[in-house]
């Protein structure tokens, strides 16, 4: 999943899932299960429940997605 295919939106953390993976609400509506990107891995941030994050959207999957910031 390349950064320049991403579709950008705002969402919110509803589940912790095993794997580093995460369930994300968007602010439309849609359930999409996202994981950290390698920079926030690398740099240690950490995620928790009902955190706002921007999440980048696959054009080929919509179910999958990449977290690429946390609000504060």
């Amino acid at each position: 999943m390349a950064k320049d295919d991403l579709i950008f939106g705002q969402g919110q953390v509803t589940k912790v899932l095993a794997g580093g993976f995460y369930e994300v609400q968007t602010e439309s509506g849609h359930v999409i299960m996202a994981r950290i990107s390698g920079r926030m891995r690398s740099n240690n941030i950490r995620i928790v429940l009902g955190d706002k994050v921007t999440v980048g959207v696959s054009q080929h999957d919509p179910t999958k997605g990449l977290i690429t910031y946390r609000s504060k």
